[in-house]
């Protein structure tokens, strides 16, 4: 169940969204969970789960900020319709969820074992770094051979232990008869022990185990940075299963309702959808008047009137009369479903795209292999001794290991997302700033990311006092988005409300009262007998033979228009596409500036659009908030949603943008291109080290010393030139 109309969000100081981070499963009995799109810091937090523990059934409650999302343990008669209300009178818009739809996503666990990992490998490599500090001061024989020994007892532990990211992908790619970058890493950390162990066994001079534990630190270091750089990139596909309505009333033969699971529903059962309601699947109304608030399926800013005979479909809120609905499409069939598969589909999609990181590896791995293998053949024919030759190949492998190219990009990322944070944007995704860099064509959505999707009233002013205090008073009357939009105009300029009669709210037609014996009105045109304006209008009959039409539009979000002058005139293909009616976007595209725009459009119809875009060869950045515009997020290139979005349309982003303001849209747009240019200067750097150090280990003058220098300065060279982007 849902609010009848987006209510105002409570706002508090420097909030920002955090829209990641742990997804906590939970059992199906005594346990609801409630989204809350609109919650934005700690004092959201704070009040939320103030409100929710003070309900007399709730046992506890607590709400996560990353997912945006309230768990709540309750007694077994509590639902969580029941708790609605009482956010909505907070000013937070909650929506109900079902924990099954919901798939369990530990990302944070993930950055925690790697954080372990990368702590051990640390700490082991600085104490066999000290072992290895005595051997190189002079120390042999006996001594040297049992610092080996014990820097083979510590190495051997702990790269199991921290090294099984890299054995896992490596094992993973070999299977299916391809490279990755952890190939050669993997190689090299067990011809390093092998090697190692084999010296130490001979009583030899040089071992490789403070080479290969500070290999491994300076890994896991990248790959931890790697992790930090975007939130938990759960599935949007799931996201939009989970909006779905759990449980629904169905009416019997008698009329009475009985509260059913989803699944229990057939096609021809008969459905009591009551005002506030969410349509839980596909149906006909049967019965009763309303309006339907479609604007996270279609994008429509406006409800639509619905009576017998028209169609609904699931994810639509029914707003001001009760319906009964024939069920016609439940389950799989449903928009709803038909919308996630959409999505699932365009999410391959993007999972294929390969990153600069893969290129290179496709490249270096294979080039790495032959040149340690040649190494070792020719050694072992120039001396046909197998030791030297084996610890030759070794030391190449080590010293030729990708510890830079392995920090070339999340050294980047990491610096790149920092600064863009910092502008109010948080980078979700790995190679999200590596495909911002390519995009050539921008598509917005218009309601509620270029505007900001509530309607405000033109020019209240303009009516006459007695027309502002009944208006007023009519509108408390309705939950309606233009009744709200009324009360506040009028309360913005201290109008008293008319001291009507009998006010009642006539299901999709709007609100009447009888005011000094005569009935007064406000709503549609031809429920008031007047001709229907060309923009946005509701209607006030005053019951003196004139009737007054209050204008609204939508206002514009901060930096809407500077953002679409800037990336025109960076080169960039500018789209308008909306669900809202053709005058309302061509008013809104000759606003801003945008030639190219389509008006009506459904969801499949945005994700078809972008397809198209994408097969005429363009690179597609797609800016939209709405569950309508989640199948067209998925489709392109790169995707940004703004932070207030619905969870499902967030979730399929990959760049969440935390404040009101869109300039940093083109902000963004132009740090990605400095970033790759940061990336290949990283790659440019790695490979001019290999020029220098292969040589070294060739001619058999790598050290364990000189590889574990090596490394480290290549590593610090490309951090540092990653943090220019500072």
């Amino acid at each position: 169940m849902t609010t009848v109309a987006r209510p105002q969000m409570a706002v508090c100081p420097g909030c920002i969204a955090a829209p990641d981070g742990q997804n906590v499963e939970a059992p199906a009995n005594a346990r609801l969970a409630l989204s809350l799109p609109t919650i934005h810091c700690q004092a959201c937090i704070s009040t939320i789960e103030r409100a929710l523990n003070d309900h007399p059934e709730v046992e506890t409650a607590r709400v996560n900020l990353t997912l945006k999302r309230a768990l709540i343990e309750a007694g077994p008669d509590l639902k969580a319709a029941d708790l609605i209300p009482l956010l909505e009178d907070l000013g937070f818009e909650a929506h109900e969820l079902d924990l099954s739809a919901l798939t369990a996503t530990d990302q944070d666990k993930a950055g925690r074992d790697l954080l372990m990992r990368l702590a051990v490998a640390g700490f082991a490599s600085m104490n066999v770094m000290l072992l290895s500090v005595s051997v190189w001061s002079g120390a042999s024989d006996a001594t040297r051979d049992l610092f080996h020994w014990i820097s083979a007892a510590i190495t051997f532990p702990a790269i199991l232990f921290s090294g099984q990211p890299f054995f896992r992908n490596a094992w993973q790619a070999l299977r299916v008869k391809r490279l990755n970058m952890d190939v050669p890493i993997v190689l090299a950390l067990v011809l390093a022990l092998v090697t190692s162990l084999w010296e130490t066994s001979l009583s030899g001079e040089h071992a490789y185990f403070d080479a290969a534990l500070t290999l491994t630190f300076f890994l896991l270091a990248g790959r931890y940075l790697d992790h930090r750089t975007r939130a938990v990139a759960r599935s949007a596909a799931e996201e939009l299963a989970a909006l779905e309505v759990p449980r629904a009333l169905r009416l019997d033969d008698t009329g009475a309702t009985a509260e059913v699971a989803l699944g229990d529903l057939v096609v021809g059962d008969h459905l009591l959808v009551r005002p506030g309601g969410r349509m839980p699947v596909d149906g006909q109304v049967i019965s009763g008047q309303s309006e339907l608030d479609r604007s996270l399926l279609t994008g429509e800013t406006l409800p639509v009137f619905v009576e017998t005979g028209s169609s609904v479909s699931a994810g639509e809120v029914n707003l001001t009369g009760p319906l009964t609905v024939r069920v016609t499409a439940v389950g799989a069939d449903s928009s709803l479903h038909q919308l996630t598969e959409l999505v699932a589909i365009a999410e391959s999609g993007r999972s294929r795209y390969t990153s600069l990181a893969d290129q290179a590896a496709k490249l270096y791995a294979p080039g790495v292999h032959i040149l340690s293998a040649l190494a070792f053949l020719g050694w072992y024919l120039f001396t046909f001794d197998m030791r030297v030759a084996l610890n030759i190949a070794a030391a190449v492998l080590i010293i030729t290991c990708p510890c830079a190219l392995g920090l070339a990009v999340p050294a980047v990322t990491t610096a790149a997302s920092g600064r863009l944070f910092k502008k109010g944007m948080l980078i979700k995704h790995a190679t999200a700033l590596e495909r911002l860099a390519e995009i050539d064509t921008v598509v917005f959505d218009k309601t509620g990311t270029l505007t900001n999707g509530t309607p405000q009233v033109d020019d209240f002013a303009a009516l006459s006092a007695q027309g502002q205090q009944v208006a007023y008073a009519l509108a408390r009357g309705s939950d309606h988005p233009l009744s709200a939009a009324i009360c506040k105009a009028a309360e913005a300029i201290g109008v008293v409300p008319a001291p009507v009669d009998d006010l009642r709210e006539v299901p999709g037609f709007g609100t009447e009262a009888h005011l000094e014996g005569r009935q007064v009105r406000l709503g549609r045109a031809a429920w008031v007998g007047a001709e229907p304006a060309a923009q946005t209008a509701a209607y006030l009959d005053l019951g003196l033979g004139d009737v007054q039409a209050i204008t609204f539009s939508d206002s514009l979000r901060p930096g809407a228009e500077a953002v679409v002058q800037d990336l025109i005139r960076s080169g960039k293909e500018i789209w308008l596409i909306s669900g809202d009616a053709e005058n309302v976007v061509r008013d809104m595209a000759a606003r801003l500036g945008i030639t190219k725009w389509v008006a009506n459009a459904l969801p499949q119809e945005k994700s078809e659009r972008i397809n198209t875009l994408v097969e005429q060869g363009h690179k597609v950045l797609m800016v939209g908030d709405g569950l309508n515009d989640t199948a067209a997020l998925t489709a392109a290139h790169v995707a940004i949603s703004p932070a207030s979005a619905l969870d499902a349309a967030r979730v399929a982003s990959d760049i969440v943008l935390l404040g009101r303001d869109l300039r940093p849209i083109a902000e963004a747009c132009a740090l990605s291109q400095q970033a790759r240019r940061r990336i290949q200067e990283n790659f440019r750097i790695a490979t001019l080290y290999n020029i220098v150090a292969v040589p070294l280990a060739i001619a058999g003058l790598a050290t364990p010393l000189v590889a574990a220098l090596a490394m480290s300065t290549s590593s610090i060279t490309v951090s540092l030139n990653a943090l220019r982007l500072r």
